[in-house]
């Protein structure tokens, strides 16, 4: 079983990959820095998890 996003980061995570989808990569340490630029997110814990939810997006081949 694999861990359950809340929503919110899901949110955050999808409107990210739709506005600047090619600026990510499958680097979670690219996309960390990449979350801080293009977002306002203050605090690092939800930016990482973003960060996460982005790169595992990237990761998945597409269906």
């Amino acid at each position: 079983m694999g861990n359950i996003k809340p929503t919110y980061i899901k949110r955050l995570g999808q409107e990210l990959l739709e506005k600047h989808g090619r600026k990510f990569k499958h680097d979670f340490e690219f996309n960390k820095k990449m979350v801080q630029e293009l977002s306002d997110i203050r605090t690092k814990t939800l930016r990482n998890r973003v960060a996460g939810y982005v790169t595992r997006k990237m990761r998945k081949p597409l269906e």
